[in-house]
């Protein structure tokens, strides 16, 4: 298996790809396709954390890291995970994890502090998510609080970091 940035000519075999992938999810609005598409269009994409993972020249998985706020006394820029999306198929084959592991260090390497995600807390408290609320930083959608975590990727990132994250307006849309 290969991972690698997405491409413009991987787009729509991508979104493709997400739909199928969340079509039978039990938490899913199945419209994770059109907000990728949508974000890749905002200030807060950053295309070498749109990631994808080919195996025999098909691609199988992607994983997106965007850029948020968190708001409080101070503004910290954060990233949101959303999605991450393995091919039904070949789900429960370690394509998530790997994508994870390689985006979690991608993030690093371009000096990202942190990383919120809304998601199932037994997969991501296993790459060191943890519930946000440790550092009272708050979701702006009503979820339960064991859904909405976050991991530093820098020592004591967010010790300061207290307050509402402010997602792009597509989110939302």
């Amino acid at each position: 298996m290969n991972i690698r940035q997405e491409v413009k000519d991987d787009y729509s075999v991508t979104e493709n790809l997400i739909q199928e992938a969340f079509l039978n999810a039990e938490f899913s609005n199945q419209k994770e396709h059109i907000l990728v598409h949508k974000l890749r269009y905002t200030e807060a994409f950053v295309p070498q954390l749109s990631l994808i993972a080919e195996s025999d020249n098909q691609i199988v998985g992607h994983i997106l890291f965007t850029k948020v706020k968190i708001e409080g006394n101070i503004t910290k820029e954060s990233l949101a995970l959303a999605p991450l999306s393995v091919l039904p198929k070949v789900q429960n084959h370690g394509i998530g994890s790997r994508l994870m592991k390689y985006g979690l260090e991608k993030a690093k390497e371009l000096d990202f502090e942190s990383v919120i995600v809304l998601g199932h807390p037994k997969y991501y408290k296993k790459f060191g998510f943890v519930d946000a609320s440790r550092w009272n930083i708050k979701c702006p959608f009503d979820v339960p609080n064991e859904v909405f975590m976050a991991l530093q990727l820098k020592e004591n990132a967010l010790n300061d970091a207290a307050g509402m994250v402010q997602y792009p307006g597509v989110f939302t849309e």
